[in-house]
């Protein structure tokens, strides 16, 4: 089965392009491109990705399709439409490309990511990108989740997925996490990426197998048909060694069944992104 990783990032970086890089995350201060991954998924037998938006702006969106053709590694890329847009459509159409199957924005980023969840205008562009079957990934912490639960329970014309697991606060322990994630297991058109935990802040001495009561968590709310691995790469290195996400969700799923972790590792990715419509060789090998 072809194995997917459902999360990483390239980027040329400069700080003016990526403020959300900070003086804690220097480690992510140069570029990231696809032969700098590939080395790495293959020592995890991953054969493919979904490559994620990282900044806010139409033309990475660009730039992001433009690597994902250069390349055998991607098979999607979710990238980035300003939903309050007047001129939401003929962005669409600009961007419009065999690729992009989804959007996200940096809501997190924003000054009140409730604010940005209810307006009005996003609202109506999220319609609008439902009608046309485009993924919508929901980037929030845990200070925002009850407002993303209320974003899906709005949309469910078409499939979101939750980022790193809602970006849980390690400190307040599971059983909060799963208090505030639990009304989305009746929503089945909301999927969860279990990726990003290790770069969470966590409480003095919690280790990455303290990590694990998480995604215990996350298949007793979504079961393994909603859940996608993902990396964070290159994020994921502000891990250092205090473990990686390969490693981690291979001891977190090593219970279960074939069916199961084929579902998490690319048959779920498969699914929503529709990738068996998707033939991505390298412009030089066509």
């Amino acid at each position: 089965m072809m194995r997917i990783d459902s999360h990483q990032h390239f980027w040329r970086y400069t700080a003016a392009d990526y403020r959300w890089i900070n003086d804690d995350m220097a480690v992510l201060k140069q570029d990231f491109l696809p032969e700098m991954l590939r080395p790495v998924l293959q020592r995890q037998g991953i054969q493919h990705s979904i490559l994620v938006q990282a900044r806010c702006s139409l033309a990475e969106t660009h730039w992001l399709l433009e690597v994902a053709e250069s390349t055998d590694i991607v098979r999607a890329v979710t990238g980035w439409v300003d939903l309050s847009s007047a001129d939401l459509q003929h962005d669409l159409e600009k961007i419009a490309h065999p690729l992009l199957r989804g959007f996200r924005h940096l809501v997190q980023d924003e000054p009140s990511p409730s604010a940005w969840m209810a307006d009005a205008a996003i609202n109506a562009g999220m319609r609008h990108l439902q009608q046309q079957e485009y993924v919508y990934e929901m980037l929030v912490t845990h200070r925002h989740l009850s407002d993303a639960v209320r974003f899906a329970q709005r949309h469910d014309r078409h499939f979101l997925v939750l980022d790193h697991f809602g970006k849980p606060d390690l400190h307040r322990g599971v059983a909060h996490w799963k208090q505030q994630v639990a009304p989305l297991k009746a929503l089945t058109h909301v999927s969860c990426k279990i990726s990003g935990l290790l770069t969470e802040p966590r409480p003095a001495g919690m280790s990455a197998t303290d990590l694990l009561p998480w995604f215990d968590a996350a298949l007793e709310i979504f079961g393994s048909e909603r859940l996608l691995f993902g990396s964070d790469w290159p994020v994921c290195l502000l891990a250092e060694d205090d473990g990686n996400p390969w490693d981690l969700c291979q001891r977190a799923t090593a219970a279960l069944s074939a069916d199961e972790q084929a579902a998490i590792y690319g048959g779920n990715a498969s699914t929503l992104y529709r990738l068996q419509e998707t033939s991505n060789e390298p412009a030089s090998a066509k």
